[in-house]
């Protein structure tokens, strides 16, 4: 039987009363509405001042210590190629021989002429030696002047025939054609059966030397004395030599480091850039003449504030900034910067050494918002870890 409306009506009531005194009902209503939670929980760092390295990153051009272009001083026919191109040589070692056989005669010739010339010298002493004992008895005074100008004569043929001899060896050497230095030889530019002459224009070969290796670098000089008044107020302190580490085109460190051999004497008008030459070990020719490098110059060492990078945020305007916990409270700040060192920002204003810098626990966060800093560290990839070395939860 249908219950009347009425009835219908108080029994709705009743469970609408029921429904909001239950306890699930009451703790539904009593949870806090947003924006009442408590304070965020953040990883911090503390701010140090640290000793790190002052360096300049310079763009620079590797060229060859030593390059000799190899030309004959004297004609003729090439007869041998004594090397196998892109070898490496001694100084002394052979590269090319020329027909001998016209140079052996000239040197023969020069020989029989210094021969008769001693001859001649022997011949002219004698009879001076004899018209010297017999002056005054059959021989004049003035056989004696003419057999001693004869002597003379004699004298200056053989110091000719001598000097002829001498370039005739020379000559004669000069078709064996050496390298002057130590180097990688390159390719021949002629074959054998060549002919050739002496100190021609176009060169046999090219012998570089590449190791040690220079590399050329220009820096600016208002940067130079940028540098120089760091020095003189103290804030920077020089090391014992400038150190310079390349960057190879494939964005590889080169192993060794170079030393300053070359420093600027002068600006130049066009660039107002200092040139200074860098001198690398080269053994396994991984630097070629030529090749475009980066330097990374090491000028000395100064005190800094390190944020890490992590920390930091690049604004859509360029600037660069952080959070630091003041308070309990995010406060956001800009830094400015001086380059980096390992995996944090050198920073020259807009923190202080002691204060806290979060470095977890970023997303979301906004200046103002109250925070609960929980000290951590960052290993040396930059990852966030607590105290106990255990890897904290990332951004």
């Amino acid at each position: 039987m249908p219950l009347p409306a009425v009835r219908l009506m108080t029994i709705v009531q009743i469970l609408l009363v029921s429904l909001c005194t239950s306890p699930v009902a009451t703790g539904a209503l009593a949870q806090p509405m947003p924006g009442q939670a408590g304070p965020t929980e953040v990883g911090v760092v503390t701010l140090e001042e640290a000793s790190v390295p002052f360096s300049v990153t310079l763009p620079g051009r590797a060229v060859a210590s030593a390059q000799t272009d190899i030309r004959p001083r004297v004609g003729g026919m090439i007869e041998e190629i004594a090397y196998e191109p892109g070898s490496r040589v001694e100084a002394g070692d052979v590269l090319f021989r020329l027909e001998a056989a016209t140079y052996e005669a000239a040197l023969a010739a020069a020989q029989a002429q210094k021969t008769g010339a001693e001859v001649a010298v022997s011949t002219a002493e004698a009879t001076v030696s004899r018209y010297a004992r017999l002056e005054g008895t059959g021989v004049t005074t003035g056989d004696l002047q003419t057999a001693q100008a004869s002597l003379a004569q004699a004298q200056a043929t053989l110091s000719a025939a001598e000097a002829d001899l001498q370039t005739a060896q020379l000559n004669l050497d000069r078709v064996t054609i050496r390298s002057p230095i130590a180097g990688i030889v390159g390719v021949s530019a002629v074959s054998i059966g060549a002919i050739v002459t002496a100190n021609q224009a176009d060169a046999l070969t090219t012998v570089t030397a590449t190791d040690p290796i220079y590399v050329d670098v220009a820096e600016s000089s208002a940067r130079i004395m940028r540098v120089r008044a760091q020095l003189s107020s103290g804030a920077l302190q020089p090391g014992d030599r400038l150190e310079a580490v390349l960057t190879l085109e494939n964005g590889a460190t080169y192993s060794d480091t170079g030393a300053l051999v070359t420093p600027g004497l002068e600006v130049s008008t066009t660039t107002g850039a200092v040139d200074m030459r860098f001198q690398f070990d080269n053994p396994d020719r991984m630097i070629l003449p030529g090749q475009f490098l980066r330097v990374q110059i090491t000028i000395g060492q100064r005190r800094a504030v390190l944020v890490p990078q992590r920390a930091t945020e690049r604004q859509s305007d360029g600037l660069l900034t952080v959070y630091v916990a003041e308070d309990g409270v995010a406060r956001q700040v800009t830094l400015s910067t001086s380059g980096t060192y390992q995996n944090a920002w050198i920073v020259t204003d807009g923190v202080v050494a002691g204060q806290a810098v979060i470095v977890d626990g970023l997303t979301n966060l906004r200046g103002g918002a109250e925070v609960r800093p929980v000290p951590v560290t960052i290993n040396a990839q930059g990852v966030v870890e607590d105290l106990s070395e255990t890897p904290a939860v990332g951004q």
